[in-house]
């Protein structure tokens, strides 16, 4: 053997300096990992060639494997770091030869590239990257940042460490409008970084908070970061839990586990959202409680009155708090009870199937004993009494169509429990009521009767839903019901709106907030998947940058405005309305509603094209789209690119070695830890796109393949990667802020500066490690 290494050995570390020194080349990291897997696979095959390369494998026809196999330990598990005393053989590491190697890389990588890159099903969810890298750069292009970060230092600046928790909190912001690591750091490093040393911080917190809140963006949805794992994840657990469960003696997935093994980027996106405030409040702590400790070193600064009247401290806990926290604790209550809930009385003409049993009792012994050994023996002895008094019923209720006699039958009962005040009413109404609450709030002196009157509009509206309207009433009766309340809701809500726009706050903070809101709710209330809200994430921030451009250059935003509510209708009337009008039966007033909403699309449309044209004629929507295509270029040609390096690991029996290794520990914690261990060290010298590529599908099949909820193995790796962004001397997020720091900021105030943050990110690791639920809980919560 070589230098004493096994053969596979030497070829993962032929792979690993080939990829390095190709990295540090200065070629694009896109062509650099391409050429180090051609390179390395050439150097692996000349030397597996001349026979310097060997590979001490496992004599399968030896009497100690065969007595192995015969006392009932799984083929698949015997390796050669479980048992290092079985006999073993000499074979090259292409065992049928470079060349058949290089023609099944080939075609592995043609179909990889169809499946994952071309016409794969993730292809779907890879064209949110486009959409959201789209809307983070039209974004920080339209200077919106920099409104963001100038109110919040007036805001916090006169708070000790104001500063710094101002760039905090538009860091997380901009997390969750961009997502873009690099932009966000540059941004807050060029405009945030100078305002910072001129009002006597330490350079050290300065550049600290600004390279560490500038990665929130890698885990506060919608993270790109997510989006790739996601595409991977899925798979690698599906994959990797079907294999457990055939080594478990289960039939597949299902069986054992209890439900589908499914995770999809929505539910990751839930996921991420407790751990990504987690770390954007332990960096606001950090920031306040050096200020504390060393006040002249963050000290407090007035950078200037905000617009607005003085409020009171009772006026601001009444109206910004205590009402807001009414409305929603009542409208949760109401649900409890009842009063708030479905209205909707549709029936599928088929009926759902009756419910089975929790766990599936039918298996053989040795299933059973997987099963109580995962889930344990309650949970086992439960399922076994539900499925027995589902025999006893006579089985599963099987799925059947409904006559006409039974579908009217179906619609009563569900008209007679119907909740007297729809949801999609109640939401409105809480918006509503927030908007108007908040008005009072901003302007107490000014005459309070539109706002009461508007507040008696939505009371009168919710009454009419109660009393007037049943789930039966057609939406034409509907809309003609709540049009006169929903108008005065509508007209106090308009003067609350132009009052909250006297406010600094308010006016720089509401617009990118109603346009986050719409995506990520979109998203984590599971109406849709993260591709449609990418697209209206882009098309939003579009209309957001040119309502932004049109005032600074004192000409209407009234076409931007109305396209906005023309969306509004459209969603409306395709929420309330069928509008299928190709059904054999259509009535007038669908034909109406299906009018109205395509004339709103179009408006709509006309609008999104008219947004496009100001910032075309302003030169922001050209480099936008440019930098676009740039960012989506080399996030598919890095993902191609380390398809073929990953093959190259495949062929010589890199990924097996590394998982037998993997395998080799039975306790999955130190499994996993090791993983997070290597990551970390990774992270130092390799982009996040390289890891999520190259590493993730390697190690993938080991830490999605035990116990572990697959949401929180990957909500791990995206904190991990952010620490490892942050981590000297090569994090990639310090190299960002090198770049624009000025002259006076030497690299080891930025490298002392994040050291703290850095260990801040370990402990937050480690609360998510320890407590898992703070990534479960939200998606347990919502539907999906």
């Amino acid at each position: 053997m070589l230098f004493g290494l096994d053969g596979v050995e030497i070829g993962l570390v032929i792979v690993f300096l080939a990829l390095f020194s190709a990295i540090l080349s200065g070629f694009p990291v896109a062509f650099a990992i391409g050429g180090a897997g051609v390179i390395s696979f050439g150097i692996i095959a000349a030397l597996d060639s001349a026979g310097l390369l060997v590979h001490q494998a496992i004599d399968t026809g030896s009497e100690a494997y065969n007595a192995l196999k015969a006392s009932g330990i799984r083929e698949d598990a015997i390796s050669i770091f479980r048992y290092p005393d079985l006999p073993r053989l000499a074979q090259p590491v292409f065992a049928q030869g470079w060349e058949t190697a290089l023609d099944r890389n080939v075609s592995f990588i043609v179909n990889r590239i169809n499946e994952r890159v071309i016409a794969g099903q993730s292809i779907e969810t890879l064209l949110a990257v486009l959409m959201f890298v789209m809307m983070g750069i039209v974004l920080e292009r339209s200077k919106i940042a920099n409104d963001l970060l100038t109110t919040m230092a007036r805001v916090f600046g006169p708070l000790p460490g104001g500063l710094a928790v101002s760039i905090v909190v538009v860091g997380a912001f901009l997390a969750a409008s961009t997502g873009i690591v690099g932009a966000t750091v540059v941004t807050m490093g060029l405009l945030a970084l100078p305002t910072m040393l001129r009002n006597n911080y330490s350079p050290e917190l300065a550049t600290g908070v600004i390279a560490a809140s500038g990665t929130l963006g890698q885990i506060i949805p919608p993270s790109i970061v997510i989006v790739l794992l996601g595409t991977l994840a899925g798979d690698l657990y599906a994959a990797a839990q079907e294999d457990r469960a055939q080594l478990a003696g289960c039939t597949d997935a299902l069986t054992l586990l209890g439900e589908p093994a499914v995770v999809s980027v929505g539910t990751l996106f839930q996921a991420a959202m407790l751990p990504g405030i987690l770390l954007a409040v332990l960096y606001a702590a950090y920031a306040f409680g050096f200020a504390m400790f060393n006040p002249s070193k963050a000290p407090p600064v007035q950078l200037g009155e905000t617009t607005g009247e003085p409020v009171t401290r009772g006026e601001a806990l009444t109206w910004y708090l205590f009402v807001p926290i009414l409305l929603i604790v009542a409208t949760i209550g109401a649900a409890e009870v009842g009063v708030v809930g479905s209205q909707s009385i549709r029936v599928d003409r088929f009926t759902d199937a009756g419910q089975s049993a929790s766990l599936r009792t039918n298996v053989s012994a040795e299933c059973q004993a997987s099963m109580i050994d995962l889930h344990g023996q309650r949970a086992w002895d439960r399922a076994v009494a539900e499925q027995k008094a589902i025999d006893e019923a006579g089985g599963v209720v099987q799925s059947h169509q409904l006559n006409d006699e039974e579908l009217v039958e179906a619609r009563a009962l569900k008209e007679a429990n119907a909740a007297p005040i729809g949801i999609g009413i109640a939401v409105i109404a809480v918006i509503l009521g927030i908007v108007l609450a908040a008005a009072r709030g901003v302007s107490p002196s000014s005459d309070p009767r539109p706002l009461l009157i508007g507040a008696g509009g939505l009371v009168l509206g919710l009454l009419v839903d109660a009393f007037l309207i049943a789930p039966s009433t057609s939406p034409l009766v509907t809309v003609i019901l709540m049009l006169i309340p929903w108008g005065i809701a509508l007209w106090g809500a308009g003067i609350a709106a132009k009052r909250l726009s006297a406010n600094d706050l308010i006016r720089v903070v509401f617009p990118p907030l109603v346009l986050i809101v719409a995506v990520l709710g979109s998203i984590l209330g599971g109406i849709t998947n993260p591709t449609p809200a990418a697209a209206l994430g882009a098309a939003g921030a579009i209309m957001l940058a040119a309502f932004r451009k049109l005032g600074e250059d004192g000409r209407s935003p009234r076409i931007i405005l109305w396209a906005t509510f023309a969306t509004v209708i459209m969603i409306l009337m395709g929420i309330n309305f069928d509008l299928r009008i190709t059904s054999e039966r259509v009535s007038a007033e669908t034909w109406i509603a299906f009018m109205l909403a395509h004339a709103a699309y179009l408006f709509a449309l006309f609008g999104l094209l008219y947004a496009c044209w100001v910032l075309l004629k302003a030169g922001v929507l050209s480099p936008a789209v440019r930098e676009t295509a740039k960012v989506t270029s080399m996030v598919f040609t890095i993902l191609i690119a380390s398809q073929l390096l990953n093959l190259v690991v495949i062929s010589f029996g890199g990924e097996h070695y590394i998982q037998d290794f993997l395998k080799s520990f039975d306790d999955e914690h130190k499994v996993f830890l090791i993983v997070m261990l290597v990551l970390f060290v990774l992270g130092f010298v390799l982009d996040f796109l390289e890891i999520i590529y190259i590493v993730v599908p390697i190690v993938g099949p080991v830490i999605y393949g035990g116990s572990f909820d697959p949401k929180w193995v990957t909500i791990m790796i995206a904190v991990n990667l952010q620490t490892s962004f942050l981590t000297p001397p090569f994090g990639f997020a310090l190299f960002y802020l090198r770049g624009v720091a000025p002259a006076s900021v030497t690299t080891g105030h930025i490298y002392r500066g994040v050291i703290p943050f850095v260990l801040i990110q370990i402990f937050g690791l480690g609360i998510l490690w320890f407590l898992p639920g703070i990534v479960t809980i939200v998606p347990d919560l919502i539907p999906n």
